[in-house]
């Protein structure tokens, strides 16, 4: 691997994930989870889950964008 595809890859990955993680944020505040909540109630706990599920799901669209890039990977998919 080149450096430009390391730099391709890590910043992908990077915004992938910090943009999941936002928008599982903002989902859960729109529902009343709010992580920053005092103690570890179950509204901040489900908040906190909600962040980590679209960190991950940001995490993966920013890798199969990435595979749809490269050349030959219409061949691959199925």
């Amino acid at each position: 691997m080149n450096q430009k595809s390391l730099l391709v890859e890590g910043l992908s990955d990077a915004i992938g994930f910090v943009g999941g993680a936002l928008l599982g944020y903002w989902i859960g505040l729109l529902l009343g989870l709010n992580i920053f909540d005092p103690g570890y109630s179950n509204s901040s706990i489900f908040g906190i889950v909600l962040v980590g599920l679209g960190g991950g799901a940001g995490l993966q669209v920013a890798r199969r964008w990435r595979n749809r890039r490269k050349p030959g990977a219409a061949d691959t998919e199925k």
